[in-house]
């Protein structure tokens, strides 16, 4: 029995923000049919993690997969994550359930975000440009300096102003922080790139902080590239715990 791949989106009351999980799951059982693929929400959103464990539990599997849609190792895939694991196991002691590695970082995820990115119709070839790099920030620095070595990565590709990470919450430097930075460096015209999966509170929180004439690129949504990352993850971990896949 192939082990489901229960993937772990954080949730969000804005209703955009599942149908682009579920857009993404989409995308996944299309490439993988033979994948038997489940979402569920760490807050805010249904279906929890521990309903979606005890129904695949329920449903006489010894085994299933976890992988966080996260693109950090911050708080949720440090602590909350793990948690919610480690309490289903004492109800449901015959399921196993390894947790793979968050999606970051990973290369795929850059190819995505500069595609988005492309998409407002900015040229990465323009010097004059400054582009920030948003993410939703952590009180965990590892996390916030994996969106900052992206933004590096890019300032050495391209020949841009300028690129700056920047974070809309719990860390430093804001979008509006980033922005007047990469004008005091000579830029003229600023886009901003979603390190974001799904639309929601915090990306909507930093295209208002953009400014105006301010282009902002949309959140990595559901791209091939991102659904092959999470099949990646699941396999990765499944054959670290030798959990058995068709």
């Amino acid at each position: 029995m192939t082990p489901p791949l229960i993937a772990v989106a954080h949730g969000s009351r804005d209703p955009r923000s599942a149908a682009t999980i579920a857009g993404l799951l989409d995308v996944v059982r299309a490439r993988r049919p033979y994948l038997d693929v489940r979402a569920a929400f760490l807050e805010l959103s249904a279906p929890r993690v521990p309903d979606v464990l005890a129904a695949v539990a329920a449903e006489g599997h010894r085994h299933a997969v976890v992988v966080p849609l996260l693109l950090g190792s911050a708080y949720h895939a440090r602590v909350d994550l793990p948690g919610l694991v480690t309490e289903a196991h004492a109800r449901l002691p015959r399921l196993s359930v390894p947790v793979s590695g968050v999606l970051g970082p990973d290369e795929r995820l850059s190819t995505v975000a500069l595609r988005r990115l492309a998409a407002t119709g900015v040229s990465l070839d323009d010097p004059s440009l400054g582009v920030v790099l948003a993410g939703a920030g952590s009180s965990h620095p590892p996390a916030n300096a994996a969106v900052a070595a992206v933004a590096r990565s890019w300032a050495r590709r391209f020949p841009v102003a300028g690129v700056r990470a920047a974070f809309a919450s719990q860390a430093s430097p804001s979008v509006p922080q980033a922005v007047a930075a990469l004008r005091a460096r000579g830029a003229r015209r600023i886009a901003v790139a979603s390190w974001f999966i799904a639309p929601g509170r915090l990306p909507d929180k930093v295209a208002a902080a953009a400014g105006p004439g301010v282009v902002v690129a949309s959140p990595l949504g559901p791209a091939p590239e991102l659904a092959e990352l999470v099949v990646a993850r699941y396999l990765a971990a499944a054959a670290e715990r030798s959990v058995q896949y068709a």
